[in-house]
């Protein structure tokens, strides 16, 4: 048997862990997608973006960065907004970051086009600085009808200003990280986990062990609820 401290050790230091869970078969979720009409509504919401009026952001970018992966996952990451690859590109996560992430999914068995990825924020900011809270506070509208759009079964909130859209600005995320939320939207409640985001993990190697621990949560909790990506 492979030696799981081992394996802990070397995902601390690059994250390219080859330690593999179970894949045996799953049963997929019951979830009825109608793929036309999440399409429909994917893209009202875009243009919702689009039009928005007396931004800032808008000035300082190349692209609106949407989302990517597949609509018809049951697993949705949130992460804070675009970097300059990400706004080059027109998808989250490419940098930096998205290269860790890809690495922290595969650790846990998940292909990164399995997961649906979007982020509270979807203009760039100057200097690539922290959204202010006012800005979260706009966008996590259009935040909160994304989630209630694509209505994953887990929702994966990375980083501090993902957590401050839909929960607030007390909360602290080297706190909080590692526990599983109810977050309610449209009357509809929504298995959430809180984490941190890999562009902070890049910054602070040593949190890295952290995040080991939470993905094999969520990892756990996605055989649990028997949800197959």
């Amino acid at each position: 048997m492979v030696n799981k401290e081992i394996l802990n050790q070397e995902f601390i230091k690059s994250i390219e862990s080859e330690y593999i869970f179970n894949n045996a078969p799953i049963n997929r979720f019951n979830k009825k997608h109608d793929s036309n009409e999440t399409f429909k509504e994917l893209t009202q919401l875009k243009d919702k973006i689009k039009s928005i009026e007396d931004c800032e952001l808008k000035k300082f970018s190349k692209n609106m960065v949407f989302s990517d992966g597949s609509h018809k996952s049951s697993l949705m990451i949130v992460g804070e907004g675009p970097g300059d690859t990400d706004d080059t590109q027109g998808k989250p996560f490419v940098g930096d970051a998205g290269i860790l992430l890809n690495k922290m999914l595969n650790a846990i068995n998940i292909k990164r086009e399995n997961v649906y990825i979007t982020n509270v924020i979807n203009y760039k900011t100057p200097n690539n600085r922290r959204p202010e809270s006012s800005e979260i506070k706009r966008y996590s509208v259009f935040l909160r009808e994304h989630i209630s759009i694509i209505s994953p079964k887990i929702l994966i909130l990375m980083g501090s200003t993902a957590m401050e859209a839909l929960l607030g600005q007390r909360l602290k995320i080297s706190k909080e990280r590692g526990r599983w939320k109810e977050v309610i939207i449209n009357k509809k409640t929504f298995l959430t986990f809180l984490t941190f985001h890999p562009a902070y993990l890049l910054r602070q190697p040593d949190q890295k062990k952290f995040s080991w621990e939470d993905l094999k949560i969520i990892r756990k909790k996605i055989d649990e609820l028997k949800i197959k990506l």
